[in-house]
């Protein structure tokens, strides 16, 4: 007994301090980090040009100098800041573009620098608001958080001038769509052509043909590279099991770093070295990732900087040198992924362009080789019931109809076990002073009837794995996001909308972070019943204290679940209903009620008390229902009265 009390108080204790860590400090992290964000927003903008990677033979090149970059040796270089007050609009209205449309992405590419720095995406929306604006996912130079990609060239061959950010490109088309490339030129002034063909797919994928012709009469040795450059820290989910920020995949192995990690690496700059591979930054359901020709050997980094006081971070990669002599020339392909990280897109591109690991930018973590089937599971039964919350519940009788035997033995052993309390109470009582006979007796009475006191964990240790699988699927998969399930949820990867302390959607009311966890909605309060409904069905604990911690378990989970995805609480509700209909089945086959009382279905159900019109039996006469219980002086009075009968008739004779 002292073991399970001590099991309940360390179960009770864990989800105390989960629940302290939440609303004492976690929440008000969160609430700084925004408040840190706000004030980075809000601050001046700087307009500071990206860095060229440097190898160890190449200088950084000046964003403002269009001639030989050796000679730069500025490694970030700062712009005047435009006017706060300047839109979007006119900043891409202020030099020339070329326009990106297709069905899923509508955007432009600066002509000055061929910058990829305006993208925007048809399919997403910031809110459920139908009125709401579409997902930007990079912005140029100018606003208040720059973010875009630049493909170039670094030189190594002395008096070689390369493209910069401020390099005019001439452009053979107006628009970019599919299946209909773009082709940008520049001329340097030792007459090296440089040429950027670019292509896009249906989806989120560019494509980059960067040809250099030398045309001189000078051997040019250059590096080709790609950069992601981003202004300003964004803000994160802060959930310790979802990765966003900077990510790699080098030598087929998956490198996350958190900001802050890049913030401490030595210099603000750490360094990869693999052949082929992919290198960028990735929000919870967004990426940007810069992928280099496959057989080339690339240095990545991943770099920090702080100009003004305001965080920049740079993703970027410096494939080997091309030697490129007089009259030839050389080419080099890259890709750029730029869009919404959907998980048959990305195994795709992993599987048609060869791409490493290129699926895990969707972070299923420890669980992947169980999550991914879920969420495809998922995926496919809303493909033929058109709703991911019926697809939810379907998954969830799946589940349970694959488990069925061994959840079917476990309530089995659960029902002898709640058939035995009385004897197990019993027992506890007349051993309560010897723990060894206690168990001794105990193990006795067990083994005897066939029961398992461990019985009980199986149906919760084997869903506990699909618990947090379909977590993941509900918390990182875009598909899940802003997905309806019926009445008030219309994101199953949010929590329930109509909290407690706003009247369950009665009134509006900015509810505190330190409130939050409060703040349940409508099918956390179910989910909690069914718990509680299940819990009364389970064998109970003998010590009363015990039997009330048990029962405040359900209101605890209740609290602690009430700020998950709705779906995910949908699944726990459901499956609770299926567990109780399961178990109270069985155990009206073996004979047990809810209570704990024996039921024997085969008898005859006795006369009701107090019920005059029933006849009653004589006093003296037999029970019909239980003739055992008659007792002994009844009987042998019966047998003397036999005896007399026979005596009087043998005188008769």
């Amino acid at each position: 007994m002292m073991e399970q009390r001590n099991l309940i108080m360390a179960i009770v204790m864990s989800v105390s301090i989960l629940l302290g860590w939440q609303i004492l400090i976690e929440a008000p992290r969160v609430e700084q980090e925004r408040a840190k964000i706000d004030a980075q927003k809000t601050g001046k903008s700087t307009e500071t040009a990206a860095t060229a990677p440097s190898g160890s033979a190449i200088q950084a090149p000046s964003p403002n100098t269009s001639g030989n970059s050796s000679n730069a040796v500025a490694p970030v270089a700062g712009q005047p800041a435009r006017p706060a007050a300047v839109s979007r609009e006119n900043i891409l209205g202020a030099v020339p573009r070329v326009k990106i449309q297709t069905n899923r992405l509508v955007g432009s590419i600066r002509l000055d620098g061929a910058l990829i720095d305006d993208l925007t995406l048809l399919d997403y929306r910031q809110s459920l608001d139908k009125n709401s604006k579409n997902i930007i996912l990079l912005s140029p130079q100018g606003t208040k958080e720059p973010y875009f990609t630049w493909f170039g060239w670094a030189a190594i061959t002395p008096n070689i001038s390369v493209p910069d950010t401020s390099t005019k490109w001439k452009s053979d088309k107006e628009i970019l769509s599919v299946g209909s490339p773009v082709t940008l030129r520049w001329t340097s002034p030792e007459n090296i052509e440089f040429t950027q063909t670019l292509s896009i797919d249906k989806d989120f994928m560019f494509s980059v043909r960067q040809t250099v012709t030398n045309n001189s009469q000078q051997l040019a040795e250059i590096h080709p590279f790609g950069l992601v450059s981003m202004t300003g820290t964004p803000e994160t989910s802060g959930f310790w099991i979802l990765h966003e920020g900077p990510i790699g995949a080098f030598d087929g192995k998956l490198t996350e770093l958190d900001y802050d990690d890049i913030e401490d690496e030595d210099g603000g700059i750490k360094t990869q070295k693999s052949t082929g591979g992919w290198i960028g930054i990735t929000a919870k359901y967004f990426a940007t990732t810069l992928v280099p020709d496959q057989k080339s050997l690339n240095t990545s980094r991943f770099v920090h900087t702080a100009p003004n006081g305001q965080n920049k971070y740079q993703v970027d990669y410096l494939a080997a040198a091309q030697s490129i002599n007089p009259g030839t020339s050389s080419e080099f392909n890259a890709r750029l992924f730029a869009g919404a990280k959907e998980v048959r897109v990305l195994d795709a591109y992993r599987d048609e362009l060869n791409l490493p690991i290129f699926d895990k930018l969707v972070d299923f973590g420890w669980f992947y080789y169980l999550t991914k089937p879920i969420f495809y599971a998922l995926e496919y039964f809303h493909r033929i019931l058109g709703n991911f919350g019926l697809a939810i519940l379907l998954l969830t009788v799946l589940i349970k109809i694959a488990f069925f035997p061994l959840a079917n033995k476990s309530y089995r052993s659960m029902s002898r076990l709640k058939k035995l309390q009385p004897k197990m109470v019993e027992i506890r009582e007349r051993y309560k002073d010897d723990r060894q006979r206690q168990n001794q007796a105990m193990m006795e009475l067990y083994k005897k009837e066939g029961a398992n006191p461990m019985s009980g964990c199986f149906p919760i240790l084997i869903q506990i794995p699909v618990f947090f699988a379909l977590y993941k699927v509900l918390f990182v998969a875009i598909e899940m996001r802003h997905a309806p399930f019926f009445g008030w949820i219309q994101d199953l990867s949010a929590p329930d909308p109509l909290g407690i302390l706003i009247g369950f959607g009665l009134f509006e009311w900015n509810v505190p972070p330190m409130l939050a966890v409060a703040n349940i909605g409508i099918w956390p309060i179910i989910m909690g019943i069914t718990m509680y409904l299940q819990q009364k069905l389970n064998p109970q604990p003998a010590d009363p204290m015990q039997q009330k911690i048990f029962m405040v378990l359900p209101i605890v989970f209740t609290f602690l679940l009430g700020g998950f995805p709705a779906g995910l609480v949908i699944y726990w509700a459901w499956n609770n209903l299926l567990s109780i209909a399961q178990q109270w089945v069985i155990m009206r086959k073996m004979g047990v009620s809810a209570s704990g009382a024996a039921i024997n279905p085969g008898q005859p159900k006795p006369p009701p008390r107090g019920n005059r019109k029933t006849k009653q039996a004589p006093a003296g006469a037999d029970s019909e229902e239980n003739p055992s219980r008659t007792s002994g002086a009844n009987k042998g009075k019966a047998q003397t009265k036999n005896k007399g009968k026979t005596r009087r008739r043998r005188k008769r004779r």
